[in-house]
């Protein structure tokens, strides 16, 4: 057994193939893989790592089949899955994931080979598992996948209170004990047990305000939307040979080291290196933008980018236009006992249609630039997007937002 001391959940004891796993190349990887990408750049010390996540996830999981009396093979087959989840995440986590899919088909959750092969598979086949049946379970297959990946599941406890943590922000601070013991099954379904809505609503809360605080913030935002601008361009750049398959097993120093060698890259590597980024020229409510723009695909985005850039006579990698996907909420339909029924959340609780109507008005619509420019692709891009504001107003509402910020953050 080893323990090792958690700055979330204080020791964490590790034993049998959990133990194993823990030098494994894989999984010691994570050690430099950032838990919150370019969060760093608006809150210093949210340095985390995906390897403590994994150890926490892990950890929270020994304790949810402890109080529910799993044992045995399944409960190593639950260890394995806990602490190899995030194996399959390329640098910056989630930040360039969009990126990798669109090239490769895979998500960080399909890691069917990286557990079949290598160390990793060789540790689970000493200890009776197979590399296959854990990797369903990271997917969230399964009866015992729903601990794993669902909307109950200890990965989405551990990170939001180990997020709150690093950034101090309190409002990922959720009771996850309380969590863990009320967790049961009923008809194969994981569920929170009778007498804990309130309970479930904190986890929807939480996540809810972490959202925009943490999550989205604008800062965040725009350097994640440059850095995955870079590693784009350090795809089809004829004078490195990665592609997206090697990106996605790169850590974060390999892929900044690729971006400050590649001379297509270097200008936003250093923009990135020096917090040096673009601005928001635009910055648009849900209700302000035409529905085609919200559900186009890469290659239309990418073209409203050149028009923009057309239209205010700038060199078309001065603008970034970022349209998040329509807000969701996964929590919402997590299941409660409520009267001895099994209920969704979101058909109980009367929070999550006010937390909804909360995500939809929160949503933004950016375009970035340089500050210089931000004027001009301002205009241009209302015009271009068909944007239901006044474009004499965009650079004046933002410039008033900036020296708010520039305060704090900014």
């Amino acid at each position: 057994m080893k323990t090792i001391k958690d700055s979330v959940h204080d020791h964490i004891r590790i034993d049998g193939v959990a133990r194993d796993l823990l030098d494994t190349p894989a999984l010691q990887r994570l050690r430099r893989i950032s838990q919150l990408g370019t969060v760093s750049l608006v809150y210093p010390s949210a340095n985390h790592t995906r390897f403590e996540h994994s150890l926490g996830v892990y950890h929270l999981a020994c304790e949810a089949l402890e109080q529910l009396g799993v044992e045995g093979r399944e409960a190593q087959r639950v260890h394995a899955a806990a602490m190899l989840h995030d194996v399959g995440h390329g640098p910056f986590s989630h930040n360039l994931e969009s990126l990798t899919h669109r090239r490769t088909g895979r998500y960080h959750d399909d890691v069917h080979d990286l557990l079949a092969n290598g160390r990793v598979g060789a540790v689970l086949r000493s200890h009776g598992l197979e590399p296959d049946r854990v990797a369903d379970l990271v997917a969230g297959e399964g009866r015992f996948g729903q601990l794993v990946s669902g909307e109950l599941d200890v990965d989405r406890m551990d990170y939001l209170v180990r997020d709150a943590h690093h950034t101090g922000v309190p409002y990922g601070t959720i009771d996850h004990g309380r969590l863990v013991r009320e967790l049961t099954f009923v008809d194969g379904e994981l569920v929170l047990a009778e007498g804990n809505v309130q309970t479930a609503e904190s986890l929807l809360v939480a996540r809810a305000l972490m959202n925009p605080t943490v999550y989205s913030h604008s800062v965040a935002r725009i350097g994640k939307a440059m850095l995955r601008r870079a590693a784009e361009r350090l795809l089809e750049s004829p004078e490195t040979d990665v592609d997206a398959t090697t990106l996605q097993r790169m850590d974060d120093p390999d892929l900044l080291v690729a971006l400050r060698s590649c001379p297509a890259t270097s200008e936003f590597s250093r923009r990135l290196d020096q917090r040096d980024l673009f601005k928001r020229a635009v910055w648009a409510e849900m209700d302000d933008v035409p529905g085609g723009i919200i559900e186009a695909d890469h290659g239309t985005i990418r073209a409203f980018e050149r028009e923009i850039s057309d239209r205010a006579g700038v060199d078309p990698e001065r603008v970034i236009l970022d349209v998040p996907s329509r807000p969701s909420m996964t929590e919402s339909t997590s299941r409660v006992m409520v009267n001895g029924e099994i209920r969704r959340l979101d058909e109980q609780s009367p929070l999550v249609a006010a937390l909804r109507a909360s995500q939809y008005s929160q949503w933004r619509l950016g375009v970035y630039s340089p500050a210089d420019l931000r004027d001009r692709v301002g205009r241009a891009a209302v015009d271009v997007l068909g944007l239901d504001i006044d474009g004499a107003l965009v650079s004046e509402v933002r410039n008033g937002v900036d020296a708010t910020l520039d305060q704090f953050v900014d």
